[in-house]
């Protein structure tokens, strides 16, 4: 018995070090994620982002008419998001333009398709942070995995048909998709990006589901790039740097650089440096009660 003590108390320890690292990569990347986005503002009126704006859309029309419909702003997020290689961000762009049409048909997801996601009251967004940008709150430990009904189902074989992917991988696909889709609507004027509080609070291995976090990044990298502004990560068991080690390779330098770990007894402090108390969601001591996604 002793000698398991021991080896639990080390494998605790061990954890604990890693949610340090994380912590201090984390301060880091807070730190040089605001410098990048000062440097982002001055990018905006730059003659050589217009002149690779306007190479890179003469060049994606004439493989996908659509392309004349897409504004400046969407093709500057994918050439940011290739560090404004415009082969690269027209190879992004056209693969998007085609999923898009492919996977909503119809423009959106439609909630009677992720009714059984949507029970989980697992994504809400309320308030805005300093810079004017929305601020939506996940809940890990309200993720029920493989969680699907049969519109998700016949929706996700063709998506993975697509993608040539396992079935399993993207069973969260569609929730996710939504959930994106709800935020961007609700982009204030003038702003592009929002701030994500990924609130792990009561996970545990049985919400745990590689799956759906990997494709909450595939969707996010792929299809929506440049859109978040920081994810902020709350109320983390030691056992989530598990789950966090195996998804860790699947995250893009430029959306590493934007995760920050808070500790625990640092969370309203690390928040009110970017949210005001009065855009604060009031469980984590602002004055905004939060709202789920569906009735945004």
């Amino acid at each position: 018995m002793d000698k398991e003590k021991r080896l639990k108390q080390t494998q605790e320890e061990e954890e604990e070090m890693e949610f340090k690292d994380c912590e201090n990569h984390g301060q880091q990347a807070q730190q040089q994620q605001e410098e990048e986005e000062e440097e982002e503002k001055i990018e905006i009126g730059d003659e050589i982002i217009r002149s690779k704006i306007g190479i890179m859309r003469a060049l994606a029309e004439r493989d996908d008419p659509s392309v004349k419909e897409v504004d400046d702003f969407v093709i500057r997020r994918f050439l940011r998001a290739r560090d404004l290689d415009i082969e690269k961000a027209n190879t992004m762009l056209l693969k998007y333009l085609s999923w898009r049409r492919t996977f909503l048909p119809k423009g959106f997801v439609s909630e009677s398709e992720i009714s059984n996601q949507l029970a989980d009251n697992k994504l809400c967004m309320q308030g805005v942070d300093k810079q004017g940008r929305p601020i939506v709150v996940a809940f890990g430990g309200r993720h029920k995995p493989t969680k699907g009904n049969l519109e998700e189902v016949k929706r996700m074989v063709m998506l993975l048909f697509l993608l040539h992917f396992s079935i399993h991988f993207f069973w969260n696909f569609c929730f996710v998709v939504y959930g994106l889709e709800k935020i961007c609507a609700r982009m204030p004027r003038g702003q592009e990006k929002f701030v994500a509080i990924g609130d792990l609070e009561g996970w545990g291995y049985s919400n745990s589901d590689i799956r759906a976090y990997v494709a909450s990044l595939s969707i996010l990298q792929d299809c929506y790039p440049e859109r978040l502004a920081k994810l902020f990560i709350v109320h983390v068991p030691y056992i989530f740097m598990t789950a966090w080690k195996v998804v860790y390779p699947f995250i893009d330098s430029r959306t590493k650089k934007k995760i920050i770990f808070v500790e625990n007894k640092k969370l309203k402090s690390t928040l009110l440096n970017d949210i005001d108390e009065s855009q604060l969601a009031d469980i984590y001591g602002g004055k905004l009660p939060l709202v789920p996604i569906e009735n945004c």
